[in-house]
């Protein structure tokens, strides 16, 4: 089973390429599942916690703000994510998929960490090549194809459908996006383009 992921900024148009992708693979005869990292994590499926319910509605509703506990959480249930995603695809090879197609990745999850660590605590901001524990962790899977829809942060502003947390929030994320390219071995594809272009390209890296 090969695993296909595509990451970027809110509003760079990932889901749209993900659905595209599968609708594309599934007509050619593939068994293909869809997997999405946010939907998929601990974080976004607990509703409550006995000790931490005012940190755990933070995760959930912000993000843009969390305190030094949600983060905290946040590294926690990441750790737990990637082992559970071990074990489903496991399953899934032994249930004979050909692709598991997945809109955002542990990649999107670190970025959204780190991006909470920069503006919780001043000396996290940027600058500092350490890979983040949680991606050099053995056990992650590798993807065999990881792709980056690297959009402007202003390209995305002026979509239809865009995100609430504004430039500033997207601006400081593509930088954390930008700086780990090398690190994780992400293909770029500029996504400033017509939805049909991007998907073109996409069909090559991927064959």
């Amino acid at each position: 089973m090969k695993l296909i992921t595509i990451s970027g900024l809110d509003g760079s148009g990932k889901s749209t390429q993900i659905e595209m992708l599968k609708t594309y693979l599934e007509n050619q005869g593939k068994k293909v599942f869809y997997f999405h990292a946010i939907q998929f994590g601990m974080a976004n499926r607990i509703s409550s916690l006995s000790c931490c319910h005012k940190e755990n509605q933070e995760m959930q509703k912000s993000k843009t703000k969390s305190g030094k506990f949600g983060i905290f959480l946040r590294k926690i249930f990441l750790k737990i994510d990637i082992c559970r995603f071990g074990k489903l695809v496991k399953k899934l090879e032994k249930e004979g998929y050909d692709y598991l197609v997945s809109d955002r990745y542990f990649y999107d999850s670190v970025v959204n960490i780190e991006y909470l660590k920069n503006n919780c605590h001043p000396e996290f901001i940027s600058g500092s090549q350490e890979i983040p524990d949680q991606v050099r962790n053995d056990k992650i899977v590798k993807p065999d194809s990881s792709i980056y829809l690297q959009t402007d942060p202003e390209s995305i502003m002026q979509r239809e459908r865009k995100p609430d947390q504004g430039l500033e929030y997207l601006q400081k994320k593509k930088e954390i996006y930008d700086k780990y390219v090398s690190a994780w071995n992400l293909m770029i594809i500029d996504g400033n383009r017509k939805k049909e272009e991007i998907f073109e390209e996409i069909k090559k890296l991927i064959s």
